[in-house]
């Protein structure tokens, strides 16, 4: 329950947007509130990527229980607040970016957290299954977040955050009334020196990438910002200061020795891969079923956000199956044989998306998805698992810390590079295509020549939001008042922006595809070298649910 209702709080908002900006009035995609817009989408992934080593390593120290349970209050406290928002405009958007950075704070606090509890209450050969179930919730949840994020957004904005109250109450109580500390606690000083250099180093990396994707200067990306580059000189000096700092204290947050365990080194780094790989798969699904498949047939801009989430659910189906299914047969045959072929499929998958036409069959495409999530289940489960055995049992909580990292932080990379990616493809051909397309209908060809000079990253932001692109676009001038009936039928129609903008798209979606193919591959080889076995070790788990007799001695693996 803890990690679904924090994944899915991770993406529901991404398909809510739309109402949630209608509901304070504010336009996202005016020139001056596009920071608005990045910061609803990913100030709860950074602040998550940022704090979960952190909570962790404090989860070790304090136990593992108390930071869970106190997790969950705080997010269910969050997220009363966000569903209370009284303030309008600008203000308002502060409000729910501010209520959502407290909100990944306790998400946080459950994702470090969990899979230590359930490495200490499950025997090495149960503690698969187990993970997996944990590890594929949380990936499902991101996907279900899409679908409940645009079936909630129908009946009130609030509803999106409502719903995660009752829930988070709920798991409060229940948490603190079964759980009870089992695991090896390790007390010791609070290292002030490592928490404040990773949290500002990587703060100001993934907040450079975040605003990286911004126009600036004329330029469709905001790379050659100034802020940018100096956030990415001045998050990679402290993160290096860091990595110095860690090797000098006596008791510090970031177990750097535990990279000399080559299941834990090479099942985060195959982590860190993968996590980049599917949040690029993700956003560009998201936008290539909105923006160009769902209008070619016949869907409203409107209604696309909630049924591309209901087209996109074989993924989600694929993570339901492979997950649970690996991870009890790695208990049995160790992670490196379910964890490797996983990858190997999602890499297969992502050429055959390569293969697909733009106007897709969709039997071939949701079967596709269906590999993707089958091979991401089959890797998750056991990966999980065999970091979390491999390491001490004192040190599982900065271990499940340094993993959640891992994989929060591919989230906002992959963001940053591969909306870049995308970016940079539609800058070189869509403006010629847009300038020809709308004087064909009539747009003047002043107006069409400043409508095709516009950063692409707004008409991208459309797309994702299920705005009309061309009415946005266009709506500034007032032109389409003065354009014949059928010209005007045309040009916001639902087919003159997808076929216009296809070829472009799809150059993009190659490159993008393409990035993440060889991702999953090097991911595969980081697997295959893991070890022979892979699997959980030999401590002693003992079950932490209160009135429930110990597991028995697992068998050394």
């Amino acid at each position: 329950m803890g990690v679904l209702i924090a994944t899915i709080d991770s993406s529901i908002v991404i398909i809510s947007l739309p109402a949630i900006f209608r509901g304070i009035g504010l336009d996202p995609l005016a020139p001056g509130n596009i920071g608005y817009l990045l910061w609803m989408m990913l100030g709860y992934i950074l602040v998550s990527a940022v704090l979960v080593v952190a909570l962790g390593r404090l989860g070790d120290m304090f136990g593992r229980v108390r930071m869970y349970n106190v997790g969950f209050a705080i997010f269910s406290c969050a997220s009363l607040a966000l569903s209370l928002d009284p303030l309008k405009g600008g203000a308002g958007a502060l409000w729910l970016i501010g209520f959502r950075v407290v909100q990944a704070v306790g998400g946080a606090m459950l994702t470090a957290n969990s899979a230590a509890i359930l490495t200490d209450a499950f025997p090495a050969e149960q503690r698969g299954m187990a993970l997996g179930i944990n590890q594929i919730t949380a990936l499902a949840g991101q996907f279900l977040g899409l679908l409940a994020g645009g079936l909630l957004a129908t009946i009130d904005w609030r509803a999106v955050f409502w719903v995660s109250v009752p829930i988070g109450v709920v798991g409060t109580f229940w948490s603190y009334r079964s759980l009870r500390e089992i695991g090896s606690r390790k007390p010791g000083r609070i290292d002030w020196i490592g928490n404040l250099t990773f949290s500002a180093g990587a703060g100001a990396l993934l907040a450079a990438i975040t605003y990286g994707i911004q126009p600036y200067g004329g330029r469709s990306t905001g790379w050659t910002n100034p802020w940018v580059l100096g956030g990415l000189g001045v998050g990679v000096a402290l993160l290096a200061a860091f990595c110095i700092a860690e090797t000098r204290i006596a008791e510090p947050m970031f177990q750097l020795g535990l990279f000399r365990i080559r299941a834990f080194a090479a099942g985060n780094l195959a982590s860190l891969l993968t996590s980049i790989a599917r949040g690029g798969m993700q956003f560009m699904l998201i936008i290539w079923l909105q923006g160009i498949w769902l209008p070619l047939h016949g869907y409203d801009f409107e209604r696309t956000p909630l049924w591309a989430g209901i087209f996109m659910l074989p993924l989600t189906v694929g993570f339901l199956i492979g997950g649970p299914t690996s991870g009890y047969l790695s208990d049995r045959f160790g992670a490196r044989l379910f964890s490797t072929t996983g990858l190997l499929l999602v890499a297969a998958a992502f050429v055959g998306l390569l293969a697909l036409p733009v106007d897709f069959p969709y039997p071939a495409f949701a079967a596709l998805l269906l590999l993707s999530g089958l091979g991401q289940g089959m890797f998750s489960a056991p990966n999980t698992s065999a970091i979390m055995g491999s390491v001490p049992p004192e040190q599982r909580g900065a271990a499940s810390g340094m993993r959640s990292t891992f994989q929060n932080s591919g989230t906002a990379l992959s963001i940053g590079l591969f909306f870049s990616l995308m970016i940079s493809g539609l800058a070189g051909s869509l403006p010629h295509a847009l300038n020809s397309g709308l004087q064909a209908q009539g747009v003047p060809a002043s107006t069409a020549a400043q409508v095709a000079g516009l950063p692409p990253v707004s008409t991208l932001f459309a797309t994702f939001l299920g705005n009309n692109p061309i009415s946005h676009l266009l709506d500034p001038s007032g032109v389409l008042h003065t354009l014949p009936a059928h010209n005007v039928q045309t040009l916001t129609g639902t087919r003159f922006f997808p076929q216009l903008v296809s070829g472009p798209f799809h150059h993009g979606l190659v490159t993008v595809f393409t990035v993440a193919a060889v991702m999953a591959l090097v991911g595969a080889a980081a697997s295959a070298l893991r070890g022979r076995h892979g699997k959980a070790g030999s401590d002693r788990p003992t079950d932490s649910v209160k009135g429930r007799q110990p597991w028995r001695k697992a068998p050394s693996s």
